[in-house]
């Protein structure tokens, strides 16, 4: 009796994982092809403790793109709350508190964004942007090297860096790399 029992447990769990995956994977669906209401709204159907920290992100994501940034911080912490270590959610919330105005903040959530994922090249460069916007220009410098040195082709990056060696006074390294963004916008990166 108890093999059964444990049996049709299995199979129940089994069952209810698949149906989640293929709901996580319409409401993805959905979003990617912009049909924003009707993913939120699969998003709501969901039972609060059992939403993954990809769909709080997802339904921060939402919020933030109808300018509900307080509701959509909300739901960025939910997805932080549901996984610690889910840097996508770090990272929009560190956008979110650049678009507040609170880069000391955003320094915070950009850090954890890049230990949790240490191959994330735009967690390093925000960090770097947040960095400046503190008046923390040394420590710009090198969250904008480490962005580069992980993807040196996103024009941006270099831009930040050479504006950042014109406030440290370094004309000539400041030219090298606005050299570096101009021969990528030409490039058409």
């Amino acid at each position: 009796m108890k093999k059964i029992a444990a049996i049709l447990t299995i199979l129940i769990l089994g069952c209810l994982s698949a149906f989640a995956d293929e709901l996580n994977d319409k409401i993805n669906i959905l979003y990617a092809e912009n049909n924003i209401k009707d993913a939120f709204n699969l998003l709501l159907s969901i039972p609060e403790d059992q939403r993954t920290a990809q769909n709080w992100l997802l339904m921060g994501n939402i919020l933030q793109d109808e300018g509900k940034d307080n509701e959509a911080e909300f739901m960025y912490n939910r997805a932080i709350a549901t996984d610690e270590k889910y840097y996508k959610a770090y990272y929009n919330l560190g956008n979110i508190y650049m678009l507040q105005d609170k880069p000391n903040m955003a320094i915070q959530s950009y850090k954890k964004a890049v230990k949790y994922n240490p191959d994330f090249a735009y967690g390093y460069y925000n960090l770097g942007c947040a960095y400046l916007k503190a008046g923390k220009t040394k420590s710009a410098k090198w969250e904008f090297y480490k962005a580069i040195d992980l993807n040196n082709q996103v024009a941006d990056f270099h831009y930040n860096l050479a504006y950042t060696f014109k406030k440290l006074n370094k004309e000539k390294q400041a030219k090298t790399y606005l050299e570096y963004y101009n021969k990528l916008i030409e490039r058409g990166q």
